[in-house]
């Protein structure tokens, strides 16, 4: 298995979830069954990288249920619905919901693992920006109050004798915070503090 997420599979039939485990499993991708959505929810570990695939009508807690939960408890898993019924009302419900796709059954198998594939692809992305943001957050919050203020006003544009003028201090003064702040932030050019300040907005 190649280390790119699990496929969340929820179906209610063992036949179903049987098949689908061994076709992804020969696709090199990893999955985990469940034959409802509650026990899903019950076990599910959001810090865990993958996607769902999940039919609609199942005993319990429906697929569209189930989205509605994951975005309550502001989760934000890939939701493929797999389902044999399937109707334009339900399709749209689904995407309304956030599902990432809707497809029926019976599914060609290269058209599902396409699909699998984006959504865990999706998932991976937005995992490593929240790490990227995390991180970035997490080096903002060495800067003093004062550091902030200078980053803020070097990020708008502001020379050195601007911001020190604004400021009350020395241009020397504001040279020294400067450094501080690229060294705090690790940046190693201006355009990078700017970046960084960006982003953070």
């Amino acid at each position: 298995m190649d280390d790119t997420g699990t496929v969340f599979l929820i179906d209610d039939d063992a036949s179903v979830r049987d098949s689908l485990s061994l076709l992804l499993s020969l696709k090199g991708i990893a999955t985990q069954p469940f034959a409802t959505a509650d026990s899903f929810i019950e076990n599910f570990q959001p810090e865990r990288g993958g996607c769902v695939l999940t039919d609609l009508r199942m005993p319990g807690m429906s697929g569209l249920e189930l989205q509605a939960t994951l975005r309550e408890r502001h989760v934000e898993v890939p939701v493929v619905v797999l389902t044999a019924h399937g109707d334009v009302a339900t399709a749209r419900a689904a995407l309304k919901n956030g599902a990432f796709d809707f497809l029926e059954k019976p599914v060609d198998d290269a058209m599902l693992v396409d699909v699998l594939r984006n959504a865990l692809r999706v998932d991976r992305e937005r995992r490593a920006a929240a790490s990227s943001r995390s991180a970035v957050d997490e080096r903002i919050e060495r800067l003093t109050g004062r550091e902030r203020e200078i980053l803020a006003l070097l990020a708008a544009g502001h020379q050195n004798r601007e911001i020190a003028t604004q400021l009350g201090i020395s241009p020397r003064t504001v040279e020294v915070h400067k450094a501080r702040i690229m060294e705090k932030l690790e940046c190693h050019s201006l355009a990078e503090l700017i970046r960084i300040n960006l982003n953070t907005d």
